[in-house]
């Protein structure tokens, strides 16, 4: 792959996603890493440690280091953003590559400065942080720099960030545990209840892409998933349907759209008037739900808008600040250099 000098990264729950400046973005891989529990040695990370979840044996572990938009494991967080960030890069720079970085945001003080360390010993020369609703609005196309209400909903796989900004700032902001794991975990517990059946993230999370809406579909579709009786203990293919999981996600999608009507009830009217008029835009691999846009609408009464590559938004959002620092400079949160 081709050495690009500076990046924007998306450290998120699910996924990391690097954008090369001038290049689009260069990588897209599961945030996931497999190490062996005995001598800590990292075995695999990205999409070959995501084929292992659920299916390692017991001195194999394979985790997502970031769980609920906060850091599990600081020492795997770091290796894994290492070898993202030297497989974007390249080994062969004559200068470390500037980065600009996107975290969760549960993630502290203490974290963020640790993570910059991280990338300082990945090769960058410099890190600088960006919230991430900023970044994923200014990934979204929307002029938020403008004297005008602007509102993003940025669902990730841990957390939801809920913002409304003016002038290049957040007037209100909410952050929920509500994201794509949630509605995960909110399928497979549907399917244990109704069906007696266990099935793994990775089946649910098929039947969340493939049939799952947050809205009844006019037409019926199904899947057969496997998964273990837990009456027999035995294997078992069951046949799911679309309203079933349309059931299933009703509990998480009320939490989601209850928080998108608080943040706007502490919202000012006159940027509420401006949201009416302009809508709410959805962006991370959440807003990728189908219905989901038509749920919102629904609901609040107010339109709704899917981003272009949802889920490449905040990292396209630190892309294009590092491309047009004159215009995005002071949206920046603090610079750190190598020392």
């Amino acid at each position: 792959m081709a050495s690009v000098l500076d990046i924007g990264v998306d450290l998120g729950t699910a996924s990391v996603v690097i954008y090369g400046k001038g290049k689009g973005v260069v990588l897209n891989e599961p945030a996931v890493i497999a190490y062996d529990r005995d001598t800590r040695n990292v075995l695999a990370i990205g999409e070959e440690a995501r084929r292992m979840l659920g299916r390692t044996p017991g001195n194999i572990v394979a985790i997502r280091p970031l769980g609920d938009g906060m850091i599990a494991d600081f020492e795997l967080v770091s290796a894994m953003l290492r070898y993202f960030v030297t497989k974007a890069v390249g080994k062969r720079l004559l200068s470390g590559p500037r980065v600009l970085i996107s975290v969760p945001a549960g993630v502290n003080e203490v974290e963020r400065h640790s993570i910059a360390t991280s990338l300082f010993e990945a090769g960058a020369r410099r890190t600088q942080l960006m919230e991430r609703p900023i970044a994923a609005a200014i990934g979204a196309g929307l002029p938020i720099k403008e004297t005008y209400g602007q509102m993003i909903c940025d669902i990730g796989g841990g957390v939801t960030d809920i913002a409304v900004m003016s002038l290049g700032r957040i007037v209100v902001r909410e952050t929920i545990k509500t994201g794509g794991d949630a509605f995960d975990d909110a399928i497979i517990r549907y399917i244990r209840r109704k069906h007696n059946l266990l099935v793994g993230p990775m089946t649910a999370e098929d039947l969340k892409i493939n049939i799952g809406s947050a809205l009844q579909r006019n037409d019926q579709f199904y899947m057969e998933v496997t998964g273990r009786n837990l009456i027999s203990g035995l294997p078992r293919v069951m046949r799911i349907t679309s309203d079933e999981v349309t059931e299933a996600l009703d509990e998480p999608l009320h939490t989601l759209l209850e928080a998108i009507h608080g943040v706007l009830e502490h919202t000012p009217a006159e940027l509420v008037a401006d949201i009416f008029e302009s809508g709410i835009v959805l962006s991370g691999g959440g807003a990728k739900l189908a219905g989901l846009c038509e749920a919102v609408a629904m609901s609040l009464k107010v339109d709704c808008f899917l981003a272009e590559e949802p889920q490449e938004c905040v990292a396209r959002g630190c892309g294009l600040t590092l491309e047009n620092m004159s215009e995005y400079g002071q949206l920046l949160g603090d610079k750190r250099k190598h020392a």
